[in-house]
């Protein structure tokens, strides 16, 4: 006996709980922003070797910005069911804290299209902290990466988010 379709919240399954990709074709196409971001916990040493630019492999910053915009452009390479979008803007801005020690990422990820560019932005934070993990491993493997989150999304037919304060560390 089959067992009746059910509807479910999440929008990558089917009525049969089977994965999917969202058929987007009739949505449209407007502007779509998603802001978000991540940070890498430090020693107070390997952040003053970022904020030195000293770094034995570079400007760690630099490449990580690099690294970020390809991995947004990459993103639904990795990510089974995310879409192909293109991209009409790709920003990275990186903020050192000094207490406790760490470096904030927070990417942008703008698209005039028929779906999000969350995942483009999420990608671009991971892909970016990543990096300054791989550049400064040699000085701190003991790198905390954390606190990825979606901030703001901007556009399409669910609206404006905002994301609420994280509490505070302790």
């Amino acid at each position: 006996m089959d067992t009746p379709p059910t509807s479910s919240p999440l929008t990558h399954f089917d009525a049969h709980g089977q994965a999917h990709m969202v058929d987007v074709g009739a949505k449209a196409a407007t502007h779509r922003v998603a802001v978000a971001e991540g940070r890498i916990r430090m020693q107070a040493a390997t952040l003053a070797l970022i904020e030195q630019g000293s770094a034995k492999k570079g400007d760690v910053l630099g490449v990580a910005r690099i690294a970020g915009i390809m991995a947004a452009k990459r993103t639904s390479d990795l990510i089974p069911l995310c879409h192909p979008v293109a991209l009409t803007r790709v920003a990275l801005d990186f903020v050192a804290e000094h207490d406790p020690p760490a470096v904030r990422v927070r990417a942008t990820a703008e698209t005039v299209g028929p779906t999000g560019v969350e995942m483009e932005a999420l990608t671009a934070v991971q892909v970016a902290l990543l990096t300054i993990y791989d550049m400064c491993k040699a000085a701190d493997r003991g790198m905390v990466i954390g606190e990825v989150r979606l901030l703001e999304k901007l556009g399409g037919k669910s609206g404006h988010f905002v994301a609420a304060p994280l509490p505070p560390a302790v």
